[in-house]
């Protein structure tokens, strides 16, 4: 825990004290306590789980503890879900929602629990407070998973842990098979989306997630009641949740009645939330639009528009497409997507940007609405679902390319993320293949530095991406799939997809348990850093007219992306002799023994 300022160090010592005093007068003292427990495949932490045995079931017990220093809090606005803390900036969540999706999210996603959460029970513990002070927080009906008690409820505190843990039993081998249980891989965002969207089951939102998504049903009603606009941003950085607040909302506003669309500046990605999110369903594959669907659409038409991806916002909707009578009087995208409707949502990533031209960015958005006087609430998401939950993975990404003006550091593992470095394309595309053989999904990205070819006349297609003896194709240029090869919106999404080489603008959006990246000659280390090559880069976006310092920013970004994108690991290559050896030297990981590479599969 390296990165704790001293202040949060102090509220721990505080808090966890005091916890350990109660577990000492409740007769608890064999009960075990993981402090800061980090939820698989994220990055957040709960203050403490409390393993033991159920008194009466004599089945393992656990106790999720939320606790807060907070002495005096209200509602935010009226709302039940968030709240106002006195001395802290912004609305918080409802401290009992908080912790009742923390058991939620555990009983989704350990095996030990199967989906079943009667030996799960929360607590927000306001240890601080008086209940007068907080009385506003008990309006919310508690449930086993969402318990509050206050210093002034310490001795029911107390009687909830004896009622939930036996004090004669040690934890220990609670503890250990909690800790050591198996982790189900996290819900597919696209093959779930359709049970979102008809079925009306949730993803588990946490913490900011949750907090932006109740800011914009906040919203919604706000607009409506005050006849007025409000903006709404939520920034986060890859595999922070901001596709999974997208589609909660859709499917929530949808119930609600309100009307609702969901637009991107991505064509794959559109696409293949129209084919699984609308499976069956015409209706629900015409919630998803294109950025640029919105230049004669009505003023305040929808009561919430959310634009995923909004880091890929342009300047204009104007496109060689796009008909005379509409190119004249033109506005910008970003006052098309703000003006029509009441709420406009917008999620993005700034470190995303990966094409000339792309301008969706918090300051833009936030100046645009200051310019038009309208109200605007940013959310910042801090958590990270992808690469394992590791943000010391993306850290190393951000510091490796030179985004953050931190300096290239040696990755020696975490335990949550897989990062190694191939001899060769060959003997990544073995691993890889490997995991794919397993059942798991794998990919191969690379940078813009090959040509792109049409088909040949056959139907077969160019292996264009060379590497000595190792080639093979880029991904399927438009739609339809070409042999066995499917189109390019559905590349990350059908396993036909391995065997192809993947671009930033198929793979962006997407995520895949195993990644594999081959970082071309546009990114070499020089000098113990790495510096872009332009000349190598083969996009023809990059065009002479735009400036040398915007291209080496996008080239990067292109590299965030393609890094971001394997939620169990990542394998990188470089035919580069000098970058492969920086690599090699930054990455030093001790690892148990494996099944030696298939040499065969290394030059096939």
């Amino acid at each position: 825990m390296g990165n704790v300022s001293p202040s949060e160090r102090k509220s721990w010592s505080r808090s966890l004290s005091i916890l350990a005093q109660d577990l000492a007068d409740a007769g608890l003292a064999d009960v075990e306590v993981l402090i800061e427990y980090q939820l698989p495949l994220t990055s957040r932490r709960v203050d403490a789980v409390l393993a033991g045995v159920h008194p009466k079931t004599g089945e393992d017990s656990f106790v999720v503890v939320e606790l807060k220093q907070w002495s005096y809090a209200t509602h935010y606005e009226h709302s039940d879900t968030l709240v106002d803390v006195e001395h802290v900036t912004g609305p918080r969540l409802h401290p009992g929602l908080q912790v009742s999706e923390y058991c939620e999210y555990l009983v989704d996603f350990l095996g030990l629990f199967a989906g079943e959460d009667r030996s799960v029970r929360g607590a927000a513990y306001l240890h601080n407070a008086v209940d007068r002070d907080v009385a506003d927080l008990f309006e919310r009906p508690a449930t086993l998973h969402s318990q509050i008690f206050t210093k002034q409820r310490r001795g029911a505190f107390l009687e909830f842990l004896q009622a939930s843990l036996d004090s004669a039993k040690p934890g220990s081998g609670a503890a250990d098979r909690f800790l050591s249980s198996t982790v189900r891989p996290s819900r597919h965002l696209l093959s779930y989306a359709a049970a979102e969207l008809k079925e009306r089951s949730h993803f588990t939102l946490l913490d900011e997630q949750r907090i932006a998504y109740e800011l914009v049903l906040h919203a919604v009603e706000r607009a409506r009641a005050a006849d007025h606009k409000r903006v709404v941003v939520v920034a986060g950085g890859p595999g922070s949740g901001k596709s999974v607040i997208a589609l909660s909302l859709l499917g929530e506003l949808a119930r609600q009645g309100r009307t609702a669309l969901h637009a991107t500046g991505s064509r794959s990605f559109t696409q293949t939330l129209r084919r699984y999110a609308g499976k069956g369903s015409p209706r629900i594959r015409n919630l998803f639009l294109y950025f640029n669907s919105f230049m004669e659409a009505d003023r305040n038409g929808l009561d919430v528009l959310i634009c995923d991806e909004a880091h890929r916002i342009r300047e204009t909707s104007v496109n060689r497409f796009t008909r005379a009578v509409q190119r004249q009087g033109a506005r910008a995208q970003l006052e098309e997507l703000v003006a029509s409707a009441r709420v406009p949502v917008f999620l993005l990533d700034e470190h995303q940007v990966v094409k000339p031209g792309e301008q969706g960015s918090v300051q833009e958005i936030t100046a645009y609405a200051e310019r038009h006087k309208l109200d605007i609430d940013v959310v910042t998401l801090r958590d990270q679902f992808r690469c394992g939950g590791s943000e010391a993975y993306e850290q190393w990404v951000i510091d490796l390319l030179g985004l953050g003006g931190g300096k290239p550091s040696t990755w020696e593992g975490d335990g949550r993320f897989d990062l190694r470095v191939a001899g060769s394309p060959g003997e990544m595309e073995a691993f890889l293949a490997g995991k794919q053989g397993l059942g798991e999904t794998a990919r191969i990205t690379a940078g813009y530095c090959w040509p792109w070819s049409d088909p040949r006349p056959d139907g077969t297609l160019v292996d264009d991406v060379r590497i000595g003896t190792w080639s093979r194709p880029w991904n399927v240029k438009n739609d339809r799939s070409v042999g066995d090869a499917p189109g390019s919106p559905f590349w990350a999404t059908d396993p036909n997809g391995f065997g192809q080489v993947g671009c930033v603008y198929t793979a962006q959006g997407f995520e895949y348990e195993w990644s594999g990246v081959i970082i071309g000659p546009d990114l070499v280390a020089r000098n113990g850093r790495l510096v872009t090559r332009r000349s190598e880069c083969k996009d023809p976006a990059f065009r002479k007219s735009v400036p040398d310092d915007v291209v080496d920013q996008l080239i990067r970004n292109t590299y965030k992306v393609l890094l971001t994108r394997g939620m169990r690991g990542t394998t990188l290559v470089s035919d580069d002799p000098e970058t492969r050896d920086f690599l090699i030297d930054l990455v030093h990981v001790r690892r148990s023994p494996e099944t030696v590479y298939d040499s065969s599969l290394a030059d096939a």
